[in-house]
Parts: C-alpha cells; sequence; structure tokens
C-alpha cells in the first residue's frame, strides 16, 4: 500500500458557502448585524451553555433593585408530623428548641424564623411560642389540646 492509494473513511463534508452573492439575497441567511454574521464566527459549546444558564429576569419591574426586596427574612417551614416526632407532651416549642432538637439548622449562630404547617397529624399536647402558625396547623394543635402564642 503507498501513501497515494490510501483513501479517507468518513466522506469529506464541505460547509455550505453562504453570503457571496446567489440567490439568497442581502444578509444570506445570517441573520442581522454583528459578531454572529461574520465569517469565521462560531461560539464554543461551553459559553453556549453558560448564556442558556443564564436566568431571564422577569417580574421585576424595570428597575430590579427598587422592586425586590433583598431585606425579607424567609420563614423556615416545619411541618407537624416533624414536631410530633421529636416532642413529648407538654413541652414548648419555639425556634430556639427547634433548633437544639436538629429539627431546623441554625442561620448565622441564631435560631431562625419559623413557620409551622399542617402537614401531618399532632396528637401531643404541646404550647407553641415565637413561631408563625398556618391557620389549618392551628386548629390541628388547638384539637390536640395545645395552644398557640405569639
Amino acid at each position: 500500500m503507498q501513501l497515494h492509494e490510501l483513501k479517507p473513511t468518513a466522506v469529506k463534508k464541505t460547509a455550505k458557502r453562504i453570503g457571496r452573492g446567489g440567490k439568497r439575497g442581502k444578509t444570506s441567511g445570517r441573520g442581522g448585524k454583528g459578531q454572529t454574521a461574520r465569517t469565521g464566527n462560531s461560539t464554543r459549546p461551553e459559553m453556549r451553555d453558560f448564556i442558556k444558564k443564564l436566568p431571564k429576569l422577569r417580574g421585576h419591574g424595570v428597575n430590579r433593585s427598587r422592586t425586590v426586596n433583598g431585606e425579607r427574612v424567609l420563614a423556615v417551614a416545619v411541618n407537624l408530623n416533624k414536631i410530633e416526632v421529636a416532642y413529648t407532651a407538654g413541652e414548648t416549642v419555639s425556634p430556639k428548641t427547634l433548633v437544639l432538637k436538629g429539627v431546623i439548622s441554625s442561620v448565622a449562630k441564631r435560631a431562625p424564623l419559623v413557620k409551622i404547617l399542617a402537614t401531618g397529624e399532632i396528637t401531643k399536647k404541646l404550647t407553641i411560642e415565637g413561631c408563625q402558625v398556618s391557620k389549618s396547623a392551628q386548629a390541628k394543635i388547638e384539637q390536640a389540646g395545645g395552644t398557640v402564642s405569639k
């Protein structure tokens, strides 16, 4: 076998040359102006993936810095079934005791704002202090004989 006898296994595919007159006209299928209209342009695939992942800022009005409240503290949700497992009857449920029992984790070495939700059932008589409580959760706690105080 000689060098001139070698043949490629894959067919060599040439790119369609556009933008050189012919029937395509004006932009020749390249869209508008700018970098992507130029010859030799190819966006690197990893950059394309990164660009696609950038969030489009929607629903914040014209000036996002004025419409978004960055200082708002969101409450940590705690379901009744977690409280049922962690506490015994007669105990007091507060953000501090929730952190001590390992139900929630502390935020910046402090007990976070807590909201108790009604997912699950509760059978123990508990006192809830310093937590936000949903209406349905409050009804379940009071039905079990517990109390809710702000």
